[in-house]
Parts: structure tokens; C-alpha cells; sequence
């Protein structure tokens, strides 16, 4: 059965199971406990269902009856408000306009460097690697003040930042003694029942 037939009554989402992207929705889906059948995508070779649903061919891709969306930040965002529970996102309103504009540092300040990690030239990368690892040494303090990040709960900023964090070992990246409190968030995080879930086997071979 192909998905447009299926996605009026099972949630589906396109992923790859490498892209840090779309392991954020993954951790979201995991976390909520949320069924939903995962379609692995090669981004080498897309499947027509995702053409045909997505105008820019880009995963995370998820469908929800009548509803596609194909946006990461869109996409955790609508996953947190269509199920509730655990919630991800503060509720009231201030706190919630403040954990959206740190969203948006995390990804302007942290994803937006992996492209070039991960395809840049070897100038790039080792520019790229030099600038998210001074960035996560000097956020030492924000991880220390408080159990999560920016936060006594776990959220859409640590489903966020979890993806990074876990690839670092394959980026090549060794945090030094002094970012002590970063890693351990990471070990805190990583021992979540939902992150083990949300890990293809291409992504646990990466800290092998």
C-alpha cells in the first residue's frame, strides 16, 4: 500500500536515518510515544510518495490524514500540540516565546554548521568543527545552571540539541575536561528510554 493510499489513518514520516533533522522529530515521536510508520528515505534516491507530497523533496516529511508537513522546527512543533502529553514547550506564553527564539539560536548557531561538517571542503569542515566546539565550550554554564537546557524539564530544546551532541564522535569532535557539564547532559540525555528509541542502526554505529 503506498502512503497516499495508507495516510488517512496511520501517521507516516519520511526520514533519513543519518540526518540530525529528522533524528529530532524521531526523539519527539519517541518521547510522546506517538505510532507512526517511519519510511527510511535514501537522499540519493527519493521515493515518488515523497516527491509527490513534499514540493522540496526534504525529510523530515510527516503525514497526518489530510495534513503534510515538511519542516523540522514546524514539524516538532505540531507533534507537541496535537499530543499533549509529556508536554515539550512551556505554556504560557512568555516562556513559550522564549524557548522558540532559543530554537531558532540553536539552529542558527549549531545545525547551521553541519553542512559543512559533513560536506563542506576540508577548510570548511575544519572551520565548521573549530566553531561548534568553541560554541559548546562556551555554553558550558547554560548546560550547568539547570537539569535540561534552559530548563528543569525535558523539551523541544533537548530533542533538538541531542541530535549534535550525539555526532559528535563521528564529526571527530572530543569536548575537552572543562566542558564536563556538557557531557554530562549528554550522558543524562542519551540514557533516555526515548532517545535509545529514537536511533536508527546507521546512528548507533556512529558512537561504535
Amino acid at each position: 500500500m503506498s502512503v497516499e493510499a495508507n495516510r488517512r489513518s496511520v501517521m507516516s514520516c519520511f526520514s533519513s536515518p543519518v540526518d540530525p533533522q529528522c533524528h529530532r522529530a524521531r526523539i519527539v515521536l519517541a518521547e510522546k510515544d506517538i505510532t507512526v510508520e517511519i519510511h527510511d528515505v535514501d537522499m540519493d534516491n527519493l521515493p515518488e510518495d515523497l516527491l509527490d507530497l513534499n514540493p522540496y523533496a526534504t525529510v523530515p516529511t510527516m503525514v497526518d490524514r489530510d495534513l503534510v508537513l515538511y519542516n523540522a522546527r514546524v514539524l516538532i512543533e505540531y507533534l507537541d500540540e496535537r499530543f499533549p502529553h509529556p508536554p515539550l514547550m512551556p505554556v504560557d506564553p512568555v516562556s513559550r516565546a522564549k524557548s522558540r527564539l532559543a530554537l531558532f539560536r540553536i539552529e542558527s548557531d549549531w545545525f547551521s554548521l553541519l553542512d559543512d561538517i559533513e560536506r563542506g571542503n576540508e577548510k570548511k569542515k575544519a572551520q565548521a568543527k573549530k566553531a561548534l566546539t568553541e560554541s559548546l565550550i562556551n555554553s558550558t554554564e547554560v548546560f550547568a545552571a539547570m537539569p535540561y537546557f534552559l530548563s528543569n524539564d525535558f523539551s523541544l530544546l533537548d530533542c533538538s540539541i541531542a541530535p549534535i551532541l550525539w555526532r559528535l564522535p563521528y564529526y571527530g569532535i572530543k569536548l575537552p575536561a572543562s566542558a564536563k557539564p556538557v557531557t554530562d547532559y549528554m550522558i543524562k540525555v542519551f540514557a533516555r528510554p526515548s532517545f535509545q528509541a529514537s536511533l536508527s542502526e546507521q546512528e548507533r554505529d556512529m558512537v561504535a
